[in-house]
């Protein structure tokens, strides 16, 4: 799943919770499904970060390095 994938899936489930006629136990896990969902998502920004800050130590050269 790609990351707006996921992002559009985050509302989808937000939209579900958000319904009236949504469950208690329906509600948790799709709760608990977007918890999963949205550790995935920082993990990827992160990991973004990450190889942004790399390009921008070489400066002039914007070689991406293999991360460690």
């Amino acid at each position: 799943m790609t990351f707006e994938e996921r992002v559009k899936r985050l509302e989808e489930i937000v939209a579900k919770i958000d319904e009236e006629n949504t469950g208690l136990e329906e509600a948790n896990k799709l709760f608990a499904e977007g918890v999963e969902i949205c550790k995935n998502c920082f993990k990827e920004l992160n990991e973004s970060k990450r190889q942004i800050n790399v390009l921008q130590e070489e400066l002039g050269n914007l070689v991406e390095k293999p991360l460690e």
